[in-house]
């Protein structure tokens, strides 16, 4: 099933999808099922990597799994965005653990005050095997999360455009504090 464009081109147009993905992603975390565009979450929901499966996954194909958030610190000040929580490269099919993790995955953080936040999951079919430059970003560090680029991320490593997609949305809840401390921040 091919997503509809108009969903990608209304209130959850994301300055970091620049082409639409050719099937839906569904990422299933322990409580919930991200199975359609705009849903909305509490970042208690997610606060654990979850598992990805989309139409079309070829288990002897590798892919580049990015989850981004353009929204950082907020919708109106966005000079931190894309901040992203999760890259992935050399993923075998969807087995998320048989990559190469670059950016280990956080769960969605948004600031207190800061509303609803767009968060973009992305998978990218990659030509042949990766091998990046990027440092290596544990799940202890906010540091060098921030200002990521995941076009530009894409066009350095040749991959084309994003074969599975999803986006939900997520604001502050009591769990967010949690995160901060595990990741130093204030």
């Amino acid at each position: 099933m091919v997503l509809d464009i108009s969903e990608w081109d209304g209130p959850l147009k994301l300055s970091d999808v620049d082409e639409k993905p050719k099937v839906p992603l569904r990422v299933k975390h322990k409580e919930v099922c991200i199975d359609k565009l705009g849903k909305v979450l509490k970042p208690c929901q997610i606060k654990d990597r979850p598992t990805i499966e989309w139409e079309g996954m070829d288990p002897k194909k590798l892919y580049t799994v990015i989850l981004t958030d353009p929204d950082v610190p907020g919708k109106h000040d966005r000079s931190m965005a894309q901040w992203h929580h999760y890259l992935v490269v050399n993923v075998k099919g969807n087995d998320l653990n048989s990559g190469n993790t670059l950016t280990e995955y956080v769960g969605s953080g948004a600031g207190k005050g800061t509303g609803l936040h767009r968060y973009t999951w992305l998978v990218y079919e990659q030509p042949t095997s990766l091998k990046c430059d990027e440092p290596h970003l544990s799940d202890r560090t906010a540091q060098g999360r921030e200002k990521f680029n995941a076009h530009a991320f894409r066009k350095k490593y040749g991959l084309g455009p994003p074969v599975a997609g999803v986006c939900f949305e997520a604001e502050w809840d009591e769990s967010v504090p949690e995160l901060y401390k595990q990741m130093g921040v204030a």
